[in-house]
């Protein structure tokens, strides 16, 4: 007899930082796909055009795998960016745990979801948020942040995620891109 042996595949979020933004860092989506698959992973998917991609692996190590594939961008697209690797189980326990004010879907506020890299205490370099703009709450190596649409550019935050200075040690995802990778 043989004995049936079962994989357990598990799925992961790769969310890479700054990729295809106004013409800068850009990387074609198909062959960011194609990258990834010759790392091994499997169920390759992208979303959008900013640097999400959705894989499985029977491994856990979501280390090795930002390393990898931050090397695989070194050495194939000659661009040093920053990733940030979560499992799909990770990602749903945090909108699980989202403040009851973030991603409602209300059309005047914007819903971010901040992922820090490596997570560290962001509010010492930002600075508080405007409480009567924006909103913001940590949980895990998340920020759920909040603001209104119309307001943004007044808000101690929009402008600071940007600076160089803290923008690499985060990227920023919206709402409802958040739960359509989560689905995916």
């Amino acid at each position: 007899k043989v004995a049936e042996v079962f994989v357990i595949m598990k799925r992961y979020i790769a969310l890479l930082r700054g990729i295809n933004i106004s013409g800068k860092n850009k990387i074609p989506m198909a062959e960011l796909k194609k990258a990834f698959e010759k790392l091994a992973f499997e169920e390759v998917k992208t979303y959008l055009n900013s640097g999400n991609v959705i894989f499985s692996s029977n491994e856990d190590d979501t280390n090795r795998f930002t390393s990898q594939i931050e090397e695989v961008i070194k050495n194939q697209f000659e661009l040093d960016i920053p990733v940030f690797v979560i499992s799909r189980e990770d990602l749903e326990d945090i909108l699980h745990n989202a403040p009851e004010w973030w991603g409602t879907g209300n059309k005047e506020i914007y819903d971010n979801l901040i992922f820090i890299m490596p997570f560290s205490d962001v509010y010492d370099e930002i600075g508080e948020p405007k409480k009567e703009l924006e909103k913001v709450s940590d949980y895990k190596e998340v920020i759920f942040w909040s603001f209104s649409r119309k307001d943004y550019q007044k808000t101690n935050w929009w402008s600071k995620t940007a600076n160089t200075n803290i923008g690499s040690k985060l990227t920023i995802r919206t709402a409802n891109t958040v739960r359509k990778l989560v689905d995916m």
